[in-house]
């Protein structure tokens, strides 16, 4: 779930807390105060060959890396606010680098995304685990956080009590009073978002992120574009192909997002996917002996629908000074859907809430939205929306819209299917224009690129994998058969292997190549 916009373009960040039910989040404060030379950023001069005369100074600007921890190295580059207009205002891009441990051998430099839109390639970039070793031996690590996004010049709409108010509203509002709520803090969310960002919100779009990435690749000496990208990453990594096919390296796009469909078919499927994740957990569950929803799959889903829904007029205890709400606990039970380690998480907060304590399912929540002791990590909700709302023409024009296609919702989800139709509200009231349509990407002209889906994902729905594999000239489908959000590092040693010898070899698996989860 992307905060209250479907669940569509949510970041991989979730299933690396499963364990801890926290995030860690690293920044990028210079640790020691020691400088990294300019000439280590790159040995040559950066490729500026098909450069506009106008941008090759942002492609020729050198990185002063500052030591920032465990090995980490970080700075900025300056790109320009609007591409048409380069002399005019630049914002700031936010970068760490971790080298490559096996210098000797190195091929470049792996850009990492995480998705969201609005997750934090840095935070992503300083978790464990990301990539393999032997992809950390041969490539530099590179995390950044895209224009609008976290340390980078970023939008800031709510505070943090605006914001729980904002995250509570009922996800299903069936009274008048519920609706008028839902479009004034939907008013009030994008009024805010025009109050203190009103200069960056038509230019945080993927095309100009995609041009941001292409200049962190000249910056760092690359003369090809080497990249991983999760979920809504993989629409940036798409749009990156099909902007400057001839400077693709090797793209991994995992988790990957159709980019022909429109706004709302983005959302039904979506909707219809965790409806289906939902029903996996509730398959596994009714064979645990502590199963909270008994021992009969569509009875306990009917009573986790039933259950839920009362917490609208009665919520119960959360911590010591929420309450869990029906929003909420829709988002906590959301997390488990990315990723099947949580699912004794969920069987164990069920337990506790149907008893009348909401504490583990609201922690859940807490991971979901990035909030620790009343503060929101990161603005990775504002940004969320507003990447949405500019890519996507259509993605909401009035509560009246919505409201004619809840039974298309509601008949494909009957769980999650109205949240995820109204969570895109606020884009009805935005004051950004949308600045693309709906369009197959082909890329044509770019090097193979590894599309990877799972056939039971929640959040990228595994039809999409195929139709952006399908629609790119040099597309390559990776399958791995199995439940989750995403599948590189996620279970299975045969996509593990793929992926990694694609990066290092550019090597491409088979045709119809299919992974088994756990194998």
């Amino acid at each position: 779930m992307a905060q209250r916009v479907g669940f569509t373009r949510r970041t991989g960040r979730v299933a690396l807390a499963a364990a801890a039910f926290a995030v860690t989040l690293a920044s990028c404060t210079n640790a020691s105060g020691h400088s990294v030379p300019a000439a280590s950023v790159r040995t040559s001069p950066a490729d500026t060959s098909g450069i506009s005369e106008s941008l090759i100074n942002f492609y020729r600007q050198t990185v002063s890396w500052s030591d920032c921890g465990n090995g980490f190295q970080c700075g900025n580059i300056n790109v320009p606010l609007d591409y048409s207009k380069p002399d005019g205002t630049t914002i700031r891009i936010a970068v760490v680098r971790k080298p490559a441990t096996d210098s000797a051998h190195r091929i470049g430099s792996l850009l990492l995304n995480p998705g969201g839109p609005g997750g934090s390639g840095i935070d992503y970039a300083r978790s464990s685990g990301v990539v393999s070793s032997a992809v950390a031996a041969r490539f530099d690590l590179i995390g950044f956080d895209p224009r609008g996004v976290g340390q980078s010049t970023g939008v800031h709409c709510l505070n943090d009590s605006q914001m729980d108010t904002f995250l509570n509203v009922p996800p299903d509002p069936a009274t008048d009073a519920e609706r008028a709520l839902e479009v004034s803090q939907s008013k009030f969310f994008a009024a805010q978002c025009e109050k203190n960002s009103a200069s960056l919100l038509p230019f945080v779009g993927t095309v100009n992120a995609a041009r941001d990435m292409d200049v962190l690749r000249g910056v760092l000496g690359d003369s090809k574009l080497y990249y991983l990208g999760k979920s809504y990453g993989t629409y940036l990594g798409a749009v990156y192909a099909q902007e400057f096919p001839q400077r693709v390296g090797r793209l991994v796009l995992d988790g990957a997002i159709d980019p022909s469909l429109t706004a709302d078919q983005l959302n039904l499927a979506q909707a219809t996917a965790f409806d289906a994740a939902l029903r996996q957990f509730a398959q596994d569950c009714v064979t645990h002996s502590d199963c909270p929803l008994g021992t009969d799959v569509d009875a306990g889903l009917a009573k986790l629908k039933t259950w839920v829904a009362g917490l609208d007029q009665n919520p119960i205890p959360g911590d010591a000074t929420r309450k869990l709400t029906e929003a909420m606990a829709m988002t906590g039970i959301a997390v488990a859907m990315y990723d099947q380690s949580w699912w004794p998480d969920l069987r164990t907060a069920l337990t506790k809430a149907y008893a009348g304590d909401g504490s583990v399912l609201l922690s859940m929540a807490d991971v979901y939205n990035n909030r620790v002791s009343g503060h929101y990590q990161s603005n990775e909700t504002e940004a969320n929306f507003a990447v949405n709302c500019v890519d996507h023409p259509g993605e909401a024009t009035s509560a009246q819209q919505i409201a004619q296609e809840l039974p298309a919702y509601e008949k494909a989800a009957p769980f999650f299917g109205d949240l995820v139709a109204w969570s895109t509200l606020p884009c009805a009231y935005w004051s950004a224009s949308p600045d693309t349509t709906p369009q197959k990407i082909t890329a044509k002209g770019a090097a193979p690129i590894l599309v990877v889906g799972t056939t039971r994902d929640p959040a990228t729905p595994y039809t999409w994998a195929q139709g952006l594999a399908a629609q790119l000239d040099s597309g390559h489908l990776l399958t791995m058969n199995g439940d989750g959000h995403t599948a590189y590092l996620r279970g299975s040693t045969c996509i593990n292997n793929a992926v990694d010898a694609y990066l290092l070899n550019a090597t491409v698996p088979a045709s119809g190549t299919v992974c088994q989860q756990g194998q």
